[in-house]
């Protein structure tokens, strides 16, 4: 069972995940009456602190959604990361811990219901990819920001939730690699591209974008009756 650090009227809390023998710190924040459950796997040198993941839960917890932003890395391990960039491209290591969390998250009061999404950035946008590859009755939507889907690999063509991919316009090589991984992946999808955009999305109004992008993408499909095993 999770340990709850702290908890708030607005039903937010720090949990602890157990996977593999490890510890994975995350928050968790379970809106009233959520709709549907979005998990966060954060890009290459990031943590569950990002301001930029941290802002996009925000704007879906008040549409309704659950979020769990986690680190896929404990802290031990992201001080080896920041010294030898390691494990940030290890994708296998964090799509399998994603998985795991997505196993905890099941037995969970009142998760077991709600249908599964998954938000990754940079690296991140890989590791959710491979685990929904492997979790295909489990997880209904992806949405990639500023992705690295190319690195799912031959996941990619067995990715059955709908994904959408958001990419910078003036992130060139980035959405060069988007586009090659947009016709490989098989099932509905959609590339979003944000005018103007780097990276980062640090430009003014290019973060609210992506956010509303993703909300409406997870509202659509994550709202929709059905089971974890796929039937309506």
């Amino acid at each position: 069972m999770d340990q709850v650090k702290e908890q708030n009227p607005n039903h937010k809390k720090a949990v602890q995940v157990p996977v593999g023998g490890r510890i994975l710190q995350a928050d968790f924040a379970v809106p009233e009456s959520a709709c549907g459950v979005v998990l966060f796997a954060h890009g290459s040198g990031s943590s569950r602190h990002s301001p930029r993941n941290r802002y996009v839960a925000q704007v879906l917890q008040e549409a309704g959604l659950a979020t769990l932003l986690m680190d896929l890395l404990t802290p031990e391990e992201e001080a080896f990361d920041a010294h030898t960039a390691a494990l940030r491209f290890n994708i296998e290591l964090l799509a399998g811990r994603l998985a795991k969390v997505t196993g905890w998250l099941l037995d969970q009061p009142q998760m077991a219901q709600l249908r599964i999404g998954y938000f990754g950035a940079s690296t991140g946008a890989a590791a959710a990819l491979v685990a929904a590859a492997e979790l295909p009755a489990l997880v209904a939507a992806v949405v990639s920001r500023g992705g690295r889907p190319d690195l799912a690999g031959k996941a990619l063509l067995q990715v059955a939730a709908p994904t959408l991919l958001i990419v910078g316009g003036r992130d060139s090589t980035v959405l060069e690699l988007n586009r090659k991984a947009f016709a490989e992946l098989p099932g509905e999808k959609k590339l979003e591209i944000v005018p103007g955009a780097t990276h980062l999305f640090e430009e003014p109004g290019s973060l609210e974008s992506v956010a509303q992008l993703a909300k409406n993408w997870f509202a659509l499909y994550l709202s929709r009756p059905g089971n974890h095993d796929g039937t309506a």
